[in-house]
């Protein structure tokens, strides 16, 4: 065998090169031809092998799967799909040929007689015999297996045997006659025909039913699976089953019913339930459940690497190829086509990419989310620890090291301290103390849904990174030194001396990273706060102090938002100069130390490579740093994922049939104290009382039973099933009354209207426009608090649970509805054998019906002698009637006063069509238009920076004389300029002669383009800080002062999502987003006229690709918006699903419904994820195309050089600038898309912006204004909530003296309520006037009303804080006045103005919550005072007192109290019967109490 080495020294031994005709020869050292562009005719034998080989291990790996059928468990798929066939086994559809499989069996066996003929003509030689193993091998492969799916490995080796035959057709030498060649020919015709075939075969098995997939290229629908379950190979890798879809979108905006639901794989119910089934943390589990698609993503990265490469060295051969003289033009032209090829399997690797780190990325997302969701339903609910129980943990074990430390550090002078605390961030910290970590808040778990989760995922999405940049680094290090030799690795040095600085400020970065990220949790929390109470802040005048709280914590986050804004503006810097003066490092020591002419075909694909160099490892610390974002995420959510769940029961040995606790001691979750001592209950079948004063421990009893609680000591049994709960503050969802009562359990129609009656919520539910199909709003906004006491009594009763917990809901009621509930539930059989635990303080209505009282006081418990227990009600002087009675005789027959309307909540709006203009005119209105222009004259100069140095580049490499034009005198007959350097550069001297000169001007450039840099950064900090303050407190200044329409008819998950999401994105790179849309469209511009100005001819393609690009944009944009809308609009759901299950998780848990809450939110998941799924199946179908039309516009550009015969220099500069302006058409459509789906988050808080606003009044009253003595007028006043909605008030016309104690009551929805807001002006009359003090309550300034006038709600909003902070959250008041009160009102609780309070004041019962909000009446001393209810919760004891103490504190004020017991009506002077909108009757409590029926009518009544 003969071995043919390679040699450039003449044409003479290309021409004696031996050729394969005479005789068989092979070599391995030189086996490309770079002059000419092919192989050596040498080595094509060994390339013909090369499918043959691929054969020969796709054969050897089926045989091995075929003797060992076990695989690793990663390697199976996490979720697939499985079909079970509804027949017996024999009925079963057998494996059958599919039509495709013959015609590609034909195709092999003519491959394979047409190679036959060849090899037998030429003797079996090797290069002729491998082709036809080749052929062979797939026949036997569609022979044996059959394949009803596209078989990839036949279509990896069809696709090498038609590159080799591709290879044989250029080379000269391999085909010894003409007929071989025309065998040849058919040969690669069959391999295409070939992999034609297999690209129309599905990835599905057609023997699967496809009834609930839709077909490609149908009219989409939400009933059907996505298409991506039944394609081709073709359409998967296209996208183009997104055409039917694309061309709804453009004609018309997208609901949710034209978007597919997601395809098998990809849906949450399957990922969720597998998902629960791994063990390990939380990361490993999601690496486990993905392992597949990282491995894919791995490969498909590194290939895109090699491929980005690639074009880069083939450019260096295109150059040298136009230099050198006795290279063909074939060459030139040959590099073009094999970098088009390339590109071409670039541009297919980019969708695939995508679709697999987005299922990734999806998948991951969705298990986390539905974990958290399945974490918050199954979590202790844990109050804070205590201040000394924080000491006590913390001192105990490091208090001794930590006073240590302190008294080292204040000795130690400032610059030692200094230093330590620099140092101490590199080092692992050992004896710190661990603190307490305190239980997520509703904030933070909305914050790891909506950014850590996404922080995770993300990760995942880009997870080939971790592998393709530290490759690319020593990919691009290796090709620079093999271009510019091993003095350019001083370049190397220099960018690692700028990273390892860069690594030092990154842990500086990551350190505010976490502080920022906990100041944006603080910001969330109070914006949770705020929106959860507006209401209520809004009816005490607090919403400005408020406001000034979320500003300060605001500012907080943008504080650190700023400095990690200044530490990525200096590492970008740092990264920028290590990237322009690297370029002037290599090439002095390529032309200085080498001493090495700079020519054409060395410095521009140096130029690239050093670029490249230069990014991959600048993008290490980015990479870095991203990895530690993801593992601070990590870290939190693990952290929640550890926090303890609540035991569906304490011990599995204490079941039983009954209810009992042993000896059993109970604390708060968190807490250390007991609230509950040493209990020894049984609770028998029947009706069990459970009464006691204000925060005794009665709901503490209920929560024990529930599980909730701690137990310290003893023993709890109860049988292990679900609980019908009532809990003391009703909670409903915001769905139809039926949907509510019946909370997921079968509808039994007989029962059903049984609970009604029993619950007296027939007459209810008759009012209702759209019965008991009527939406309640959020938490039954639509309701009145009696209605909503009843709805979720009616909810426990129609349970199938043999035990009864109700947290006193009669308190809402009045006496006569109580009464009848009363005899209907607790007198009946209704409950018959059911256990039933009543809290109450109506103990008057339910003893004789009682099995067992018990008595808590302290949190002891005492069972009572019902016998012995005395009671005395107030003396009923008249028989009870019923209440409908008596109401009938006087009321007339008219439309109800409280109606439900069949939408109570209003669907979020979505805008259609582009954003509009003026959304981002509001945007960079926000930033400052000053600073934007800043911004475009440093981009403009930055980019005429960059495009002086490419040309300076191309001056500089042709100006080294004949070497450079070379090819001119190749291609011309005339004479060949020796210098190409324009008369601007002519005081340089010539290059060959004194680089250095060169040099220093490139290096001017440089420093021009990093100053520019540097400004761009600085500005863009300053844009991104002024927008991101500008628009947060624009909104937030516009919903404190909204309507408080907007408040009934909006969802507080819609607000939250707005001013998390929506605001996050503004905070986000949204302001870098613009101006890269604006860069990009400076760079089109100035590329545009470069090339125009060296190539014109290039100018008419430039248009119509230029047409191209915008006519697929214009087919994408409008789908994709609808897309980002629906998206957005779905967001809400899920945010509004996570605060509903946190509001009523003790009930949730009680009727043990956490998995159908956990369904909802799958299904609420599911829809949310498609949206964004197929927003990037888009964006994935528009890459596609963009990027081969990019590839096909870059060989067109070749070609034009070509033709034109320019110089390797301007040649290489027009490619560059044709590059650029093919990239940045490219990218500028994809920005411009991406931007215009970011500010969709703009557009929607832009809306917020323009909220209608309350009036804010005309009138400014005096300072003294009301007065105690001013009286309160209502003259014929008509008030209804919204045009469309029936009077809620019809003609009240009454007067209340000043200083006089007035007792509205009435029926449940008889308007009391009503009228209560009415006097805080939150309801402006549509006719009537309402005066107070001579004074129309219309025209008066709201916030001064209302800091005037005192509302105490029968539910109290609290803080999270002090008792201080909520006593007097204004600040208005000093200490001594706030404890005063404290002692006054609140007595008996023991609390101090430090005692703290939980957000909600979920750690106080409701009567206590009531107490500190009587509290806040009497500290503001108002000369109004409005009770709604205010006392409902109280027990009579207590309530008593308290109304001696409001009567002493307050005589001077003019109290009107909306009440429903007798004795806090008693001492009224004035008394207001409401009923149906209507006053019935009104007068003196005295001249009321004489008349018939009246007195019933006092004594209770419910919200209006």
């Amino acid at each position: 065998m003969q071995q043919i080495p390679f040699g450039y020294a003449s044409l003479g031994h290309h021409d004696t090169t031996p050729s394969l005709r005479n005789g068989t020869t092979y070599c391995f050292s030189h086996v490309w031809n770079d002059r000419e562009a092919r192989f050596e005719t040498c080595f094509l034998p060994i390339v013909a092998c090369v499918p043959a080989a691929l054969a020969a291990l796709v054969i050897f790996f089926q045989a091995l799967t075929l003797l060992i059928p076990w695989r690793p468990r990663w390697t199976r798929p996490f979720v697939e799909e499985v079909y079970y066939f509804p027949v017996e086994d024999e009925f079963l559809p057998k494996r059958r040929w599919s039509p495709f499989v013959p015609a590609l069996i034909v195709l092999s066996l003519a491959g394979f007689l047409l190679q036959s003929l060849v090899a037998t003509a030429t003797w079996f030689e090797l290069g002729r015999l491998a082709p036809l193993a080749t052929w062979f091998a797939v026949s036997a492969l569609l022979f044996i297996y059959r394949p009803t799916t596209a078989p990839y490995s036949v279509l990896a080796i069809l696709s090498l045997q038609a590159v080799v035959h591709v290879a044989f057709l250029v080379d000269d030498g391999w085909y010894r006659n003409g007929q071989e060649q025309n065998y040849g020919i058919s040969t690669l015709v069959l391999s295409i025909v070939g992999i034609g075939v297999i690209l129309i075969m599905p990835l599905r098995n057609p023997n699967l039913p496809t009834k609930d997939i839709s077909m490609p290229m149908s009219e989409p629908t939400s009933s059907l699976r996505s298409p991506e379950d039944n394609l081709t190979l073709w359409q998967f890798l296209t996208v183009s089953w997104m055409t039917p879809l694309i061309s709804i979108g453009y004609k018309r905006q997208l609901e949710d019913e034209d978007v597919w639901h997601l395809a098998y794989e990809f849906q949450h119910q399957r990922l969720h339930d597998n998902f629960r089934l791994l063990k390990g943390t939380v990361i490993r589990r999601l690496i486990k459940a993905n392992a597949i698609d990282i491995c894919i993503l791995i490969v498909l990265g590194v290939l895109r690497m090699f491929l980005t490469y690639s074009p880069i060295v083939l450019l260096e051969l295109l150059l040298s190829s136009m230099q050198d003289p006795l290279s063909p033009k074939r060459a030139a032209v040959t590099y073009a086509a094999i970098s088009l090829v390339l590109r071409y399997i670039a541009c297919q690797s980019g969708p695939l990419s995508l679709w697999y780190g987005r299922r990734c990325y999806e998948r991951s997302r969705g298990e986390m989310i539905t974990m958290l969701y399945e974490k918050t339903a199954g979590r202790k609910i844990a109050f804070a620890p205590d201040e000394s129980e924080k000491t006590s943990s913390n001192g105990s074990a490091n208090g001794h090291l930590n006073n240590e430390d302190s008294r080292k550090g204040e000795t130690m002078p400032w610059w030692k301290r200094t230093w330590v605390k620099s140092v101490s961030m590199f080092k692992r910290k050992t004896s710190t103390p661990i603190p307490v970590k305190e239980t997520a808040s509703m904030g933070k778990i909305l914050n790891l849904m909506r950014n850590d989760v996404y922080e995770i995922a993300q990760r995942f999405w880009e997870i080939q990174e971790l592998v393709n940049k530290p490759l690319s680094v020593v990919l691009s290090i290796a090709l620079v030194v093999r271009l510019l030799g091993w003095s350019s690795l001083l370049a190397v040095v220099a960018v690692v001396i700028a990273q390892a600085i860069i690594a030092i400020l990154v842990r500086f970065r990551v350190h505010y990273e976490r502080r920022m990220r906990a100041a944006r949790d603080n910001r969330l929390q109070v914006v949770s706060q705020f929106v959860e109470a507006i209401r209520h802040l809004r009816w005490y005048g607090w919403q400005h102090a408020w406001l000034t709280k979320i500003t300060a914590a605001r500012q907080k986050e943008l504080h650190l938002r700023i400095v990690l804004g200044l530490y990525v503006t200096v590492i970008g810097f740092i990264n920028t100069l290590a990237s322009e003066t690297s370029p002037v490092i290599a090439f002095f020591a390529y032309t200085i130390i080498a001493r090495k002419p700079l020519t054409v075909d060395v410095a521009f694909p140096a130029m690239q490579l050093s670029n490249m160099m230069i990014a991959a490892l600048r993008d290490l610390p980015d990479l870095l740093n991203t990895i530690v974002n993801a593992y601070v995420a990590v870290g939190r959510i693990e952290d929640y994922m550890a926090e303890p769940d609540k035991p569906e029961m304490n011990t599995e040995a204490l079941l039983g049939e009954s209810v009992a606790l042993e000896r059993a001691s109970f604390a708060w979750p968190g807490k250390t104290e007991p609230v509950l001592k040493n209990l020894d209950l049984e609770f028998p079948a029947g009706l069990t009382v459970v009464f006691g004063e204000v925060a005794s421990g009665k709901t503490a009893l209920l929560q024990s039973i529930l599980g909730e609680l701690d137990m310290l000591e003893g023993q709890l049994m109860r049988p292990n099933e679900p609980i019908g709960y009532c809990a003391q503050a009703p909670w409903l969802q915001s769905m139809s009354v039926r949907e509510n009562i019946l909370f997921s359990a079968p509808y039994e129609e007989q029962r059903y209207r049984t609970v009604l009656d029993a619950c007296a919520l027939v007459p209810d539910i008759a009012e209702f426009k759209a019965g008991d199909l009527s939406l309640v709003g959020e938490n039954g906004i639509g309701l009145s608090g009696g209605q909503r006491a009843r709805m979720a009594l009616a909810r426990a009763l129609y349970s199938s649970a043999n035990i009864l917990l109700l947290d006193d809901p009669l308190s809402a009621l009045d006496q006569q509805t109580a009464e009848s509930i009363v005899q209907k539930c607790f007198a009946g059989d209704m409950l018959k054998g059911k256990t039933v635990v009543l809290v109450t303080h109506r103990t008057d209505l339910v003893l004789q019906h009682a099995t067992q009282v018990i008595e808590i006081e302290e949190g002891v418990a005492e069972v009572i002698d019902r016998t012995t227990f005395v009671y005395h009600p107030a003396k009923r002087d008249h028989p009870s009637q019923p209440a409908d009675e008596t109401l009938s005789e006087i009321q007339p027959a008219e439309q109800p006063a409280t109606v439900v309307p069949d939408k109570f909540m209003e669907d979020e709006y979505r805008a259609q069509g582009g954003v509009k203009a003026s959304v981002y005119w509001e945007f960079v209105k926000a930033g400052k238009r000053r600073w934007w222009c800043v911004l475009i004259f440093v981009l403009a100069f930055y980019r005429l920076s960059n495009i002086a140095q490419a040309w300076f580049l191309k001056s500089w490499g042709e100006a080294y004389g004949e070497q450079s034009s070379i090819v001119l005198y190749a291609q011309h007959d005339g004479p060949v300029p020796t210098n190409a350097k324009p008369d601007f550069l002519g005081f340089l001297p010539p290059p060959d002669v004194d680089t250095n000169p060169w040099l220093l001007v490139f290096l001017t450039l440089a420093l021009f383009e990093c100053l520019s840099y540097l400004l761009f950064r600085v500005t863009i900090v300053v844009i991104m800080y002024t927008t991101a303050k500008e628009m947060f407190a624009a909104i937030m200044e516009r919903v404190a002062g909204a309507t408080f329409r907007f408040y009934d008819v909006t969802p507080v998950g819609r607000l939250m999502n707005r001013m998390t999401s929506d605001i996050g994105v503004i905070d986000g790179n949204i302001s870098m987003q613009l101006h890269t849309v604006v860069w990009l469209g400076i760079s089109w511009i100035t590329a545009l006229i470069t090339v125009g100005a060296v190539t014109p001819s290039f100018l008419a393609f430039t248009a119509l690709l230029t047409l191209a690009f915008v006519m697929i944009f214009l087919r994408f944009i409008p789908t994709s918006q609808s897309l980002r809308r629906l998206e957005m609009v779905s967001l809400t759901p899920l945010m509004s699903n996570f605060g509903a299950l946190l509001q009523g998780l003790t009930t949730v848990r009680a009727f043990r419904v956490q998995q159908q809450f956990q369904d909802r939110v799958v299904r609420v998941v599911d829809t949310f994820q498609k949206m964004d799924h197929f927003y990037w199946s888009l964006q994935a179908w528009m890459m596609y195309r963009y990027e081969v039309l990019a590839a096909t516009a870059t060989f067109v550009v070749t070609m034009i050089a070509l033709a034109t015969n320019l110089s390797a220099g301007l040649t290489a500069f027009v490619l560059y600038a044709a590059s650029k302006l093919v990239g940045t058409t490219h990218s500028l459509c994809i920005q411009y898309g991406q931007l215009q789906m970011e500010f969709v988050s703009v557009e929607r808080v832009v809306e917020l912006k323009h909220l209608e606003q309350e009036p804010k009044g005309s009138i400014s009253p005096p300072a003294w204004w009301p007065s105690f003595s001013g009286d309160l007028h209502f003259d014929d006043v008509t008030i209804r909530y919204a045009p469309h909605l029936d009077p809620a008030l019809k003609g009240i016309s009454f007067t209340v003296k000043g200083g006089s104690k007035t007792a509205v009551i009435g029926r449940t929805g008889s308007g009391k309520s009503t009228l209560a807001l009415s006097m805080l002006a939150t309801i402006v009359p549509e006719a009537g006037k309402i005066s107070l003090d001579n004074v129309d309550l219309a025209e008066v300034d709201r916030q001064l009303l209302r800091t005037r006038i005192t509302f105490v709600a029968q539910d109290p909003i609290l803080f999270p804080g002090t008792m201080r902070e909520n006593l007097d959250p204004v600040q208005q008041h000093s200490d001594a006045e706030c404890e005063l009160v404290l002692e006054r009102v609140c007595a008996r609780q023991d609390w101090t103005l430090d005692t703290k309070v939980e957000a909600g004041g979920r750690n106080l019962s409701q009567g206590q919550r009531q107490l500190v909000g009587l509290a806040r009446a009497v500290l503001r001393r108002s000369a109004i005072i409005i009770l709604d209810e205010a006392t409902a919760s109280i027990d009579r004891e207590t309530a008593a007192q308290i109304q001696q103490v409001m009567y002493e504190e307050m005589k001077e004020s003019t109290v009107i109290t909306i009440a429903h017991r007798l004795e806090a009506v008693m001492h009224a002077d004035y008394c207001i019967v409401l009923g149906k909108g209507r006053i019935l009757r009104q007068g003196t409590a005295a001249e009321m109490l004489e008349k018939t029926g009246v007195e019933e009518e006092l004594e209770g009544d419910a919200e209006g």
